[in-house]
């Protein structure tokens, strides 16, 4: 275990091949997007290094990759650490997705089938056992699978890159409310999978809208850990 902090098992294996930058750079983004490294700490490129098996330079680059897209702060004299999202960031992306979400759920409704509709319903199953099972990594995973899903349905390629922009970064501000949104999440997943299967757009829209608001609202007034 390192001494900043991060839980045993939970750094990814890298798999080969592929640049080593590359997967240093992917295993990093997901430890900071599950928050197994947890915003402010500090990160030490020897530790995670020896974590990772690999030696400190494609650390150091995978670092300052993270530090030019903003998921850590290089600070002088002191080294790496995780950023720390204000709520005015976390608000705006949030906001953003919205608009993202909301216009997905509209062609969803539009042009889904009958398959798109059980695929949705078998990810709304899973997210269900999760939160019955306190389970908020598999939680937050299918969730995101659940919205992803929901975006491929729309069949709008440029919403979908839109939304890929900011896929891991609602995925690290979701995480924190994850519990607190619970159950009720997937009751609202329930009412969107309805109104799609429907063909309701203007339900659709409406219900996803109102959905991702209350996720935003619930990470302004989450517990703080």
């Amino acid at each position: 275990m390192l001494s900043t902090g991060l839980p045993p098992g939970t750094v990814p294996k890298l798999e080969r091949p592929g640049p080593l930058r590359e997967r240093v750079y992917e295993a990093l983004l997901e430890l900071i997007t599950t928050r197994a490294l947890r915003p402010g700490q500090h990160l030490i490129e020897s530790e995670l290094a020896g974590h990772l098996g690999v030696s400190r330079q494609p650390v150091r680059e995978a670092l300052q990759r993270l530090n030019t897209e903003g998921w850590v702060d290089l600070r002088p004299a002191q080294g790496a650490f995780v950023h720390e999202p204000t709520e005015a960031e976390a608000d705006q992306l949030l906001s953003v997705r919205t608009l993202l979400e909301a216009e997905a759920a509209r062609l969803a409704a539009a042009h889904s089938g009958t398959a798109g509709i059980e695929a949705l319903e078998a990810l709304c199953a899973r997210g269900e056992q999760a939160v019955a099972d306190d389970d908020v990594d598999q939680a937050v995973a299918t969730n995101a699978a659940f919205h992803a899903k929901v975006m491929e349905l729309a069949g709008n390629s440029v919403l979908a890159e839109l939304a890929a922009q900011v896929d891991r970064r609602v995925r690290w501000y979701y995480t924190p409310v994850a519990r607190q949104r619970g159950r009720q999440s997937w009751i609202e997943h329930r009412s969107l999978i309805a109104a799609i299967s429907a063909r309701d757009e203007q339900r659709a829209t409406e219900i996803m809208r109102e959905h991702t608001e209350h996720t935003r609202k619930t990470y302004h007034q989450r517990e703080q850990s």
